[in-house]
Formats: structure tokens, C-alpha cells, sequence
């Protein structure tokens, strides 16, 4: 594996290790994607996330992507000064701001998307579809396994 720190045999068996390789390796591929675009890891999640549960409270957006608050608004800020996000008063609660997506967020994140896409294509290129359907199967089962 290029690019890889050595480990002994017996570590680069385990099932954590090999996660943990592919991960930083999926996580590199797809940081370089987006920065084509201008965009972080974070702030993609984030105007990801805004399109698919938008409006949203500032709050629950970050409660809902697990990102702390203070860093939430942030990233709501960068988004907004790029025109890719805008707050509005929560119609529920008019002390709390709605996020949603503009149209030019919706834009970019389409290009982003294809380019997180091809990244992920890129990491799993070694497999078949059929290899590639069952890694994602696994590794679902393994973040959220069965309560």
C-alpha cells in the first residue's frame, strides 16, 4: 500500500487498521476533490445536509451532523458569505434563523457531488460492482450495527 506508515503483519490484518488506512486514503481523495471547488469536507456535509432537511434551525443542523456549535455557525457563515446558503427567521421560533439552500448552492453542490463521487470511484476502483455493493453493505452493517 503506497503511502502507508509501516505497520508489522500482524497490524495490517486487523479489521481497524485496514479501516483506518482506507479511510484517511477516502478522506484524502474526496479533500481533494472538493478543494477543486473551493469547498472543505465539513462545509459540503454541511450544505448537503441543508438541502436535504432545509430549512433548518442552526441548532439542528448541527446536532443533526454532530458538529459542535460554536463550529456550525462557522461554517453556516462561510456558506453564506459565498452565496450558498442564506438565514431566514425560523418561522417556528423567530429568535432562531433558518438556513436553506439558494440556487446557487444547489449548483455547487451538484459539481461537488460528481466530484465526491468520482473520488469514492477512484478509492473503489480495485473492486467489481458487485465487490463495491457488498463493502458498503459491510461497512454499514459495521457503523451502525444492529441494537
Amino acid at each position: 500500500m503506497p503511502d502507508t506508515p509501516y505497520a508489522p503483519s500482524r497490524i495490517r490484518a486487523l479489521p481497524s487498521w485496514l479501516l483506518g488506512r482506507a479511510a484517511a486514503r477516502g478522506h484524502r481523495l474526496v479533500a481533494e476533490a472538493l478543494a477543486t471547488e473551493g469547498m472543505r469536507m465539513t462545509h459540503h456535509a454541511v450544505l448537503s445536509a441543508v438541502a436535504e432537511l432545509g430549512p433548518v434551525s442552526q441548532a439542528e443542523l448541527g446536532r443533526t451532523v454532530g458538529i459542535d456549535p460554536k463550529d456550525i455557525v462557522a461554517i453556516v457563515n462561510d456558506l453564506q458569505k459565498d452565496g450558498l446558503v442564506s438565514r431566514t427567521p425560523d418561522p417556528k421560533d423567530r429568535r432562531k434563523n433558518a438556513i436553506g439552500i439558494s440556487a446557487d448552492g444547489k449548483r455547487r453542490l451538484r459539481r461537488t457531488e460528481r466530484l465526491g463521487d468520482a473520488a469514492n470511484a477512484e478509492l473503489t476502483a480495485a473492486l467489481s460492482d458487485e465487490e463495491r455493493a457488498q463493502l458498503i453493505a459491510l461497512l454499514t452493517r459495521i457503523v451502525a450495527p444492529a441494537e
